[in-house]
């Protein structure tokens, strides 16, 4: 009753749209974010807000409880860790935004009706050892959902496999408006074979953790037009760093052009590299050193 399965925690998330969105509703989240959740919106005629994040990427929980007050939503997302960026999300903020939203109003909506707090936890696994999750939290808070996936730390992504831990009363909402026989007998069966076999399944997290760290370190030694780069923290397995890349296109088509492949996402001036084997790592920074030096003097 407080757990769903669906084809990836895509569609959990276009659910909770469909679910807790609407003509007439808004959907609030923290800029940068996730890229999908406005095409969500979009998908559902859902409103779609924007808090911002402070310079460092990290949450500005005040600047998010003022738009919970004043854009009214009916739902608030927030990614942990976040994504792009690989931001950790502490959880005295979910706290503070989960006590917000408990006595918010929903624009429309009649009295005793409040946002729900959605925590997407994608990349959860990569979080520094010792770090709660927000699914602790569910059995205070009924008006909290918290989704996962099994494309990242369990290299899944080909089952389509993501779930959600919520309330009765969240996974009740979410049901009514699923697809009929929306997961397969197959897919069922292949994440529980997967569940089953976690600790070999995650048994490369600690070194993704590991080469994350390094790769930050690293990252930080290195300069572009004389200034050094920025790294964003990361929670994740993967690293936003640059910060004043003015031509980022260009870092990226000749990093493609040596068979390194890196994301152009995020803020202007940022690029962002997943973790990958050591001798993936080698590669890139060899590449990097390269090219920043080339476009430096295109």
């Amino acid at each position: 009753d407080e757990l769903w399965g669906a084809n990836g925690s895509n569609e959990i998330m276009l659910q909770l749209f469909q679910a807790f969105g609407g003509p007439g509703r808004t959907a609030l989240g923290a800029d940068p974010t996730y890229s999908m959740y406005p095409e969500y919106a979009r998908d559902t005629f859902t409103g779609w807000k924007l808090a911002h994040r402070n310079a460092d990427f990290t949450l500005n929980v005040d600047k998010v409880l003022e738009a919970i007050a004043e854009v009214k939503p009916s739902m608030v997302l927030l990614t942990s860790p976040n994504n792009p960026t690989g931001t950790p999300l502490p959880m005295e903020d979910i706290e503070r935004i989960l006590a917000a939203c408990e006595t918010a109003e929903v624009v429309g909506a009649g009295e005793g009706v409040h946002p729900i707090l959605v925590i997407d936890e994608a990349y959860v696994e990569f979080r520094k050892p010792g770090t709660p999750s927000a699914v602790s939290l569910i059995k205070d808070h009924p008006n909290l959902a918290v989704s996962r996936t099994m494309s990242k730390a369990f290299a899944f992504a080909g089952a389509r496999v993501g779930y959600l831990a919520a309330s009765k009363g969240i996974i009740d909402c979410v049901r009514i408006v699923r697809m009929p026989y929306h997961l397969s007998a197959v897919t069922q069966a292949a994440a529980l074979a997967a569940f089953e076999h976690t600790d070999e399944q995650l048994s490369r997290v600690e070194h993704l953790r590991e080469t994350r760290e390094a790769t930050a370190a690293w990252l930080k030694e290195q300069t572009y037009k004389d200034q050094p780069l920025e790294v964003a923290e990361s929670g994740s397995n993967f690293l936003l760093f640059g910060g004043h890349f003015d031509k980022r296109e260009a870092i990226f088509d000749e990093l493609l052009k040596r068979g390194v492949l890196i994301r152009v996402v995020g803020p202007d001036g940022w690029l962002r590299v997943c973790m990958g084997t050591d001798e993936e790592m080698e590669t890139f920074r060899n590449a990097l050193v390269e090219v920043l030096r080339i476009v430096e003097a295109a």
